[in-house]
């Protein structure tokens, strides 16, 4: 997939780290747009349509991970991949980036080949877990039913928007009711190879997931993995 051409969104609040990260953009054919703040970002980004979004997390206002929630919430941004840019490496830190439905972490400072070969991977991940003939179909389980194509969920005909990573993690254990999914394939099939996330990632969406759909569906098999039940056992 050649990703030339693809529209980038930087949200930082430093100069120097906005132009430094245009540039190198710039340079490999990508169109780009800067904004310095989670206010500013949200409204470029309707208008602008990023392919992905590098969102500082350390901003003044509202922070990084406060700007990734309501980006999440807007129907046209839905498709959107957003990477956090931060110079934390805590792991609590990561945990609460993807829990708000980022896609991946870059700790700055990043090298620029270091940051495009990232940047080419993410966009090359689109909806992983999802193959293209599946992509146009929605499941139906139960009381469940998921639209892959409007990123829509309906549990006992409540109506659910859940972040992307919360969707491709719930897509994806529907896809095979009963069967158990180990945490490793799970890991490559929604965050995929060239994303490293922490060991605590899956249990945190999973928590998300049980909070908004129920605790029957998600069975979890201590020591390998999880299961989708179609019943309300365990």
């Amino acid at each position: 997939m050649n990703d030339t051409g693809s529209r980038i969104l930087l949200v930082d609040d430093e100069p120097d780290i906005l132009e430094f990260l245009g540039y190198n953009l710039i340079v490999e054919g990508y169109k780009v747009e800067k904004a310095r703040n989670g206010a500013e970002a949200i409204r470029m980004a309707k208008t602008f349509k990023p392919d992905l979004i590098l969102l500082d997390v350390m901003m003044p206002g509202s922070d990084g991970i406060e700007t990734c929630e309501q980006i999440r919430r807007l129907p046209e941004l839905k498709g959107v991949m957003i990477a956090f840019l931060t110079a934390r490496g805590e792991d609590y830190s990561q945990i609460a980036g993807f829990s708000a439905g980022g896609d991946d972490y870059i700790t700055k400072p990043v090298k620029p080949k270091v940051l495009v070969s990232r940047i080419k991977a993410l966009l090359k991940r689109v909806r992983p877990g999802i193959q293209p003939e599946e992509a146009d179909t929605v499941m139906r389980i139960g009381d469940m039913e998921i639209d892959r194509v409007k990123y829509l969920v309906t549990a006992a005909g409540v109506e659910l928007q859940l972040p992307r990573k919360e969707f491709e993690l719930l897509s994806l254990l529907a896809s095979k009711p009963g069967r158990v999914m180990t945490r490793e394939e799970i890991f490559r099939k929604v965050w995929g190879d060239d994303v490293i996330v922490g060991e605590r990632t899956i249990d945190v969406h999973i928590r998300k997931l049980r909070e908004k759909i129920g605790e029957k569906y998600i069975q979890t098999i201590k020591g390998v993995g999880y299961k989708f039940s179609t019943t309300s056992e365990g």
